[in-house]
């Protein structure tokens, strides 16, 4: 009864920064509240290291209240260095000029695994990372705590509040081309997946950085890439892959959880698990309990975009439970992708497809969450 009485007065509170955090969106032009919400389920990619040098996503900000940016220091379309990282110095300033254009403070998302997986280099001046694989094998989880705090150091010095990472995909497959074979999983051992996970998550909360748990349901196992084509791991899954979440969710973990493009008949004959409503809503929702933000992975990668059309990924995707859509820009390059997503998901609800409550409580979820590890004073 107390526990429940003390409740009150913070989602009370929760509901005024809501309500306060909408009006003052809603106070730059063209913005209504429906939109502006739509926005914030939306995250993309793009090229140039100052927001000089990119006045499509400047557009997206103003225009569709976008609700986050994921950076990279190397542009696969185009194959060239500096998309938008070549030095500290550089990104921070970037992200101030970001944040300074948002009327409501920007997810600002890397990659930042440590090894391999990292796009805050050495040779760009920043610290040296190791590989989630080395600190498995080390097996000391204070190690990786000093480990992924140096990581949440850098990017609170560089104005990046998100990290997609850890990866909590056992590594059942050491040949797998994008998992094992790159270092980023700390085991195939749950437990020990779990322990250097927890390790992670808590260091990169000591800098106020949130931490995304990767790939759901499981991409360990996998001999393909999600990136080039269909992946299947109806085979090759098992259902330990789920411990790790099971166990860190059960813990309170609240932060993002990104979804994996991998189809697994076992779950769901249909979909790939981003797409699927069984996997998504029935196990991470119902069967696990998590309550956070649910974050795709990029839907412009070919296990996605080779097989279905724009509106049909979007329309599944939000159907499944997703809440934020990732663009990264990065496989394909398309300057009005967020432009293009936003109007994509209004006509599904202008045409009944989905409520308004639908877009509500994904709405609720990132701005909790940002609540909770942002500054959002208006």
């Amino acid at each position: 009864m107390i526990r429940g009485l003390l409740k009150q007065p913070v989602i009370l509170l929760l509901s005024l920064l809501l309500t306060t955090l909408t009006a003052f969106a809603l106070g730059q032009p063209g913005q209504d509240q429906l939109d502006m919400k739509i926005g914030q389920m939306i995250m993309v990619g793009f090229r140039g290291t100052t927001l000089q040098e990119a006045p499509d996503l400047m557009e997206d900000i103003t225009k569709h209240n976008l609700g986050g940016v994921v950076l990279f220091d190397y542009d696969v379309p185009s194959k060239s260095p500096g998309r938008n990282i070549i030095s500290p110095r550089q990104l921070r300033k970037l992200t101030h000029e970001l944040q300074q254009a948002s009327a409501v403070p920007l997810f600002i998302a890397v990659d930042q695994e440590g090894g391999r997986i990292s796009r805050l280099k050495a040779k760009y001046g920043f610290p040296e990372s190791v590989s989630a694989a080395r600190l498995g094998q080390i097996n000391i989880p204070d190690s990786t705590y000093r480990s992924a705090l140096v990581t949440a150091e850098t990017l609170d010095n560089s104005g990046i509040n998100v990290n997609f990472a850890p990866v909590v995909d056992l590594n059942s497959n050491p040949a797998n081309p994008v998992i094992g074979s790159l270092e980023r999983s700390f085991s195939a051992d749950p437990a020990v997946v779990t322990a250097h996970a927890a390790a992670t998550v808590r260091a990169l909360h000591a800098k106020k950085v949130i931490a995304t748990l990767k790939h759901f349901p499981g991409h360990g196992s996998s001999t393909t890439d999600t990136h080039k084509d269909f992946t299947d791991i109806s085979e090759s899954w098992d259902k330990k892959e789920l411990e790790p979440y099971r166990k860190l969710i059960e813990n309170g973990y609240t932060d993002f959880v990104m979804t994996a493009h991998v189809y697994n008949a076992n779950l769901d004959s249909l979909y790939p698990a981003t797409l699927s409503k069984r996997i998504i809503s029935g196990i991470l929702r119902d069967s696990l309990g998590f309550n956070g933000p649910v974050i795709s992975d990029d839907m412009q990668m070919q296990a996605i975009a080779a097989h279905y059309d724009l509106k049909t990924a979007i329309k599944l995707a939000l159907e499944a439970g997703v809440d934020i859509l990732l663009f990264a820009n990065n496989s394909s390059y398309d300057p009005e992708i967020a432009g293009k997503a936003a109007s994509i998901i209004r006509s599904l609800v202008d045409e009944g497809t989905f409520s308004p409550e639908r877009i509500d409580r994904s709405y609720e979820r990132i701005m909790t969450l940002k609540q909770k590890h942002l500054d959002l004073s208006p």
